[in-house]
């Protein structure tokens, strides 16, 4: 497959998730053809590379819980490894009073983020498993990245 098409196809997977795409700024970005954008990252992001249009919700302290479960979303399906997403994850729980299994459980929030749903605290949310895996490693590594602040 050439890149243009695989281009397209990952476009077309990011686009399923309609709260996380701006298509005006991807046309505008693409010179008025949504196909021809690359798929070099997520975004604006602190660095993550580039797909004109694409933003990650916000992550805060009100959305710590479902922060932690994107970590074992993300942890459970290889994305991150090592002690270091785990840690953080553990901090997260115990400071959102996850501790506890049960309450784990019962958080909706959490719950969201075990099924790969990223809610961010600016109302956009993200859903890992309508994004390929190098854009699923990126987005984890950006939940990684700034649940650690939360801590």
């Amino acid at each position: 497959m050439s890149l243009r098409i695989l281009s397209g196809l990952a476009l077309l997977a990011l686009a399923t998730s309609a709260s996380a795409v701006d298509l005006k700024d991807l046309t505008q970005a693409t010179g008025g053809d949504p196909k021809t954008a690359t798929t070099g990252g997520l975004g604006n992001l602190g660095g993550l590379g580039t797909v004109p249009g694409l933003s990650l919700p916000d992550i805060s302290g009100d959305t710590a819980s479902n922060a932690a479960g994107v970590l074992q979303y993300c942890i459970e399906r290889k994305f991150l490894g090592g002690d270091a997403a785990a840690s953080v994850k553990d901090k997260l729980m115990s400071g959102a009073g996850l501790g506890d299994p049960a309450a784990a459980e019962a958080d909706p929030g959490y719950q969201s983020g075990v099924q790969g749903l990223l809610q961010g605290s600016d109302g956009q949310s993200l859903d890992l498993d309508s994004i390929s895996g190098q854009l699923k490693d990126k987005a984890c590594g950006y939940v990684l990245d700034n649940a650690s602040s939360l801590i």
